[in-house]
């Protein structure tokens, strides 16, 4: 079983990592030439302004009496300078934001696992190019900027990280830091020669970030008055900066001004995901170079935004990645036409290099070159671009450059996809045969198959087959992943056809297996498994898978041939329909419901549950104890006074203690399994921000009568070799002797799906996963409200896997109480979650909108790495539940 397991996770991580490589691969091409327009540029300088977390909407909407919260920003909007909408992606977070901007793609998703803040690949940016950079703002943000830059050229400076505070009384400090340094800079560089030389040199940059914005979202969310003022102040603070900028250059329309944000906020004060208010941010830019405000009532846009910000008759030029937006320069039609092509032939380098890298790792009668830009194109189009500028004749020109640096874009992508179909179908190869494999070894252990015999020859052809693939990868110069990717399915379907006798045995005594049971049970398996697909797109299908599960003791006849009880069918079928009440309420993180938490402390209560001593008192205690906590936590909060040290402190304290406590209870089942229960709901108590707080007790409540169903259904059939054994005495610590387990039967597949449907359930009948997608802090503020995106990410992550632990357990404790083997168990779950994996895979898109990309492959990562979770999580509910600290007269403390 070790070697299985282990073989298994190994498998599984392949598959899993396997995502990455064939849709996550780095965008970055490197080795390309620098292209520079060959005309003096407008501008000496730029100042760029990014208003952290601002949405368009709160940023360009008027009052209602008509007046507006930006008024010198609005005035540059109406008389001197550009306006529009700037286009995200998710993820909708800072660094990718600020990434997009300066660097001019989107993010490296390996960024994800350093917290969007170091750099993990090197890239050229606006500011690694320009002669000198100043910035001013976050210690997240500017570091990763002046670390990817060639030279000491990029300066930086950025206030303490513990100043990034949500239990602020008033983040808009953030910016006046940042307006208050730019001042004093301007201020010393009157008497610094040196600095005052390097300012008046052409290619500089000075790079303002604001963070306050996004910090006063997160903590009053974007509709309160604290965000809304924080609008007016940069706005005001803005107007002083140019003002002072304007006056150390003499007024010398050097000067190019651009202002927008990284990223929007839903009104609930989270981002990350794709919502319109995430990815919708304003852009103005105004000054050397920028084209000057110009009335058009013509302009057509599906959305009807500037007629809501009453910005209807003035042009809007909304900006996406990648092409130079013409229209908001101010110059000759020669510059555009010059700065067309200097953007083009950039994009056709990086095509090139694109194309070179991968005709080298490719036999060249398999190359397949994209046909719209083969060589010849690309040199008829540097030749005919060239001559029509140096003609004159400009507009076909930029139309020329503009259709090629969209042919290069589609370019770079058929490249960048190239070998994807061939990782997909040895992934796919893999996939099933895995799945088959484990079908074979549960038909072998329960079914009493003959063992096929030896078949040399079998061996001997898997073998060339692994040695021409290993050959073939050799000569195209293949990374090393795809030699995992391709030779791993050989050994896998080795092994299926050398189980080729139990195929033959298992057709031979079909007639003798009850078909019509058998039948009913595949069709019931797989239309539940498509249930549990569709429960990644619509949450209510949950409700619906439980709501028909609320009637299985009565349809399969339970309660008449067992000893199911009225009050256990009633409470299974009440339980079944509160938790499917869940999935029907809005994700996590919208408001604060203190009220509803306070709730959560009431336990079901029966002679069966009931645990003497003292680590119930103290379970129960901990729980009431963390209602007030966060009772208080809030309060404090929202009257500016930030987070408590002793609720921090009784905050880390029952997280710490939760993972020892259930260690000291007894290992009886139910003794030990409330125990449990009471830990976890403490911890998720305090991570909880709504009605989700009722989530773990519902969901426990169902589990705890499952247990019992399960236990009776299993005696009435006579399928448990000792009858006497009750619940009540049932101990998690005593070993299982090998003669007491019995054969797998096909109501065994209904018990994995029903765990594999709670564990679903467990993930996304709160939403919790959901919020998880979308950063929102409010779940950690108990914990700590200065931004740390690892330690919050940890505690949001533990609170997904709270309803996770909880239904792991009880799985734990049927597989004790149901006296079955749990690798047989557990192997038909691993084959129900390979099964949707799959389902996810095909699923996986990479046309549509970035959010139904990035959906679709969340969706398979999630499966997979619930499937990983299983085989891990599994050891660790283990230890929960059958493991004991024992503290004896010395105070010595071992594992029983």
């Amino acid at each position: 079983m070790v070697t299985f397991f282990v073989v298994g996770l190994l498998v599984h991580i392949v598959f899993f990592v396997s995502i990455f490589d064939i849709y996550f691969t780095s965008p970055l091409v490197h080795g390309m030439t620098p292209q520079y327009v060959p005309l003096p540029p407008p501008a000496k300088r730029l100042v760029l302004f990014v208003a952290d977390g601002l949405r368009a909407d709160s940023f360009y909407k008027p009052h209602v009496n008509g007046s507006t919260r930006v008024p010198f920003l609005r005035n540059i909007i109406e008389k001197k300078g550009m306006w529009g909408i700037s286009h995200t992606r998710v993820p909708t977070e800072s660094r990718p934001g600020h990434v997009a901007l300066i660097a001019g793609f989107y993010e490296d998703v390996s960024a994800v696992a350093k917290g969007w803040k170091e750099n993990p690949v090197e890239f050229d940016s606006v500011f690694n190019e320009s002669r000198h950079t100043w910035s001013w703002g976050s210690p997240d943000i500017l570091p990763m900027f002046a670390k990817g830059a060639t030279g000491d050229h990029v300066y930086t400076h950025s206030y303490p990280a513990v100043n990034e505070d949500f239990a602020s009384t008033d983040a808009s400090t953030l910016d006046t830091w940042v307006f208050d340094e730019v001042k004093a800079f301007f201020k010393y560089a009157k008497e610094n020669e040196t600095l005052l030389s390097r300012l008046h040199q052409d290619q500089n940059v000075f790079f303002l970030h604001l963070l306050g914005l996004d910090t006063n979202g997160h903590a009053h969310r974007p509709l309160s008055a604290e965000y809304m003022d924080n609008i007016g102040l940069v706005d005001a603070g803005i107007a002083e900066i140019v003002s002072i900028v304007e006056e150390f250059f003499g007024h010398d329309d050097s000067t190019a001004y651009i202002f927008t944000s990284d990223h929007g906020m839903t009104s609930w004060g989270s981002h990350g995901a794709g919502l319109p208010s995430e990815t919708l941010t304003p852009l103005v830019a105004w000054g050397a170079g920028v084209q000057a405000a110009q009335r058009d009532i013509s302009q057509h846009y599906e959305d009807d935004y500037m007629r809501e910000w009453k910005l209807d008759t003035l042009k809007r030029v909304d900006v996406n990645q990648g092409v130079l937006p013409l229209n908001y320069l101010n110059n000759t039609q020669r510059f555009k036409a010059e700065s067309m092509y200097a953007n083009s032939i950039q994009i056709l380098e990086q095509f090139k290099v694109k194309m070179s890298q991968k005709k080298e790792t490719t036999l060249s009668f398999l190359f397949t070159p994209f046909p719209p830009l083969t060589e010849s194109a690309q040199q008829n189009f540097v030749r005919n671009a060239r001559v029509l500028i140096d003609m004159g004749q400009f507009d076909k020109a930029i139309r020329l450059c503009e259709g090629t640096i969209t042919q290069a874009m589609e370019g770079l992508t058929y490249y960048h996809t190239y070998d994807r179909y061939f990782l997909g179908a040895s992934v796919v190869l893999g996939f099933v045969g895995w799945t088959s494999y484990v079908v074979l070894v549960i038909l072998k252990t329960h079914a009493s198959l003959r063992k096929p015999p030896g078949h040399r020859g079998l061996g001997r052809t898997f073998m060339s087959l692994g040695l021409a693939t290993t050959i073939f990868l050799m000569i195209q110069c293949s990374p090393w992943m795809y030699y995992i990717y391709c030779l791993l399915p050989i050994p896998v379907w080795y092994c299926v056809f050398k189980e080729f006798g139990t195929f033959a045995d298992l057709i031979s005594s079909i007639p003798s297996l009850p078909l019509s049971k058998c039948f009913g049970y595949f069709v019931l398996v797989s239309l539940g498994i498509e249930l549990l697909v569709l429960s990644f797109f619509y949450r209510a299908m949950l409700s619906v898978g439980l709501i028909v599960l609320a009637g299985w003791p009565i349809v399969s006849g339970l309660t008449e041939k067992s000893k199911v009880t009225t009050n256990q069918t009633l409470s299974w079928i009440l339980s079944c329909l509160c938790l499917a009440l869940f999935p029907l309420m809005p994700v996590v993180g919208r408001e604060p419901n203190v009220t509803l938490k306070s709730h959560t402390s009431t336990q079901e209560r029966s002679s069966d549950f009931f645990l003497p001593g003292c680590v119930l008192c103290v379970c129960m205690a901990t729980v009431a104890l963390c209602a007030y906590v966060l009772t208080s936590t809030h309060s404090s909060l929202q009257r500016k006074e930030g987070l408590p040290l002793v609720n921090q402190i009784i905050s880390w304290s029952t997280l710490i203690s939760s993972f020892v406590v259930p260690l000291l209870s007894s290992t009886r089942l139910f003794h030990r399994l409330l125990s449990i229960l009471l830990s976890l709901v403490s911890t998720f108590l305090l991570l909880s921000t709504g009605c989700e707080a009722l989530f773990p007790p519902v969901l426990s409540c169902l589990m705890f009568v499952w247990i019992n169903i399960e236990q009776e259904a299993l005696q009435s059939k006579g399928l448990c070799l000792f009858k006497t054994l009750q619940l009540s005495s049932t101990d998690f610590s005593d070993s299982i002797d090998i003669t007491k387990i019995r054969q797998l039967r096909l109501d065994d597949i209904r018990r994995s799906y029903f765990f594999v449907f709670f564990i679903i359930m467990a993930f996304f009948g709160t939403g919790n996963i959901a919020s998880i997608n979308s950063f929102d802090p409010a779940s950690v503020y108990c914990f700590l409200t200065v931004f740390n995106p690892f330690i919050m990410g940890a505690l949001m992550m533990w609170k997904v896997l709270i309803p996770f632990v909880i239904v792991m357990c009880t799985f734990e404790s049927i597989q004790v109480s149901t006296q079955l083997s749990s690798r047989s168990l557990f192997l038909i779950v691993l084959v129900i979650s390979d099964l949707m994996a799959l389902h996810f895979f095909f699923l996986v898109q990479d046309y549509g909108s970035w959010l139904d990309i990035g959906t679709s492959i969340s969706h398979y990562v999630i499966v997979m790495s619930m499937t990983i979770f299983l085989m891990v999580l599994s050891v660790f509910t283990h230890i929960l539940t059958s493991k004991r600290i024992l503290v004896g007269r010395r105070m010595k403390m071992h594992f029983r």
